[in-house]
């Protein structure tokens, strides 16, 4: 199962929208500032998620996520 995530930056309000295989480890790499698009704007929460059947699924609908808000 693929995830859609949006994060929200408790620091700055920016969000960030991703997607992975396997959300709880994607989301502990944002928290310990493992990932370079995010390091520098934590500490996030999740704002929003969704369950697809496959990463591509997923993938496909960050871009009409992203069109609302701050992009990276």
């Amino acid at each position: 199962m693929a995830s859609l995530y949006i994060l929200q930056s408790e620091k700055t309000g920016q969000y960030y929208v991703g997607s992975t295989n396997d959300l709880d480890r994607r989301l502990a790499e944002h928290m310990r500032g493992q990932t370079p698009s995010t390091r520098k704007r934590g500490p996030w929460k999740l704002v929003h998620r969704e369950e697809f059947a496959t990463l591509l699924e997923a993938g496909g609908e960050k871009p009409k996520l992203s069109d609302g808000n701050p992009r990276d």
